[in-house]
């Protein structure tokens, strides 16, 4: 079954499509760098900082976790959107019940094969919609749009939804990422244009 997401934007302003945007049925490739190498044999995703319980799990271990297919929206930083995209994942509030997250925990900071990191308050990390998603459309998420695996985060600019993520960190402090600490806004809000700082 799948959840449509889409009438989320209801909470964030009054129109589906933010403003700034214009709606696009392609899907751009922007990545920071090129496609990193992925070996399913040794990949292992980490969540470590202020959890109960340090996690380390194969690709076998997380394609395990609790699943979930939801249609969403996803907009970029540049000035696109594309509407009803359709991605089966793990929902981040799954993951973070996995670890234990302690109550001193203000951010949450990603990082990815690449090298990449973004960072994000916690509580806009809770959201059932937050998805570590592995499907697009009902295939596998090509590698040039982050697979095997990348974060969405329909409420927000894509790039606080790290392609190719093998972690997640849970800070007790705010810490900046790769393109946060460049300029990027640190909220990131498509309702607002909050592009940059």
């Amino acid at each position: 079954m799948t959840t449509d997401v889409t009438d989320l934007y209801r909470e964030f302003g009054e129109d589906r499509l933010p403003p700034g945007q214009r709606e696009t049925s392609a899907f751009p490739v922007l990545s920071k760098g090129s496609v990193p190498e992925f070996d399913p044999d040794s990949w292992e995703f980490t969540v470590t900082g202020a959890v109960e319980d340090d996690l380390a799990l194969s690709w076998e271990e997380f394609r395990d976790l609790p699943r979930t297919t939801q249609k969403q929206d996803f907009h970029c930083v540049t000035g696109w959107s594309k509407f009803d995209c359709t991605f089966t994942g793990v929902s981040f509030p799954t993951l973070a019940k996995r670890a234990g997250v302690s109550d001193e925990v203000v951010h949450v900071m990603f990082s990815a094969l690449d090298g990449y990191t973004t960072n994000l308050p916690l509580a806009d990390c809770m959201r059932e919609e937050v998805l570590f998603a592995w499907e697009f459309g009902g295939e596998a998420l090509p590698e040039e749009h982050g697979g095997p695996l990348r974060v969405v985060t329909p409420h927000k600019y894509a790039y606080k939804g790290a392609k190719w993520v093998d972690g997640v960190e849970f800070l007790v402090e705010p810490e900046r990422g790769f393109w946060e600490k460049r300029g990027y806004s640190n909220t990131a809000d498509p309702w607002n244009e909050e592009r940059y700082s």
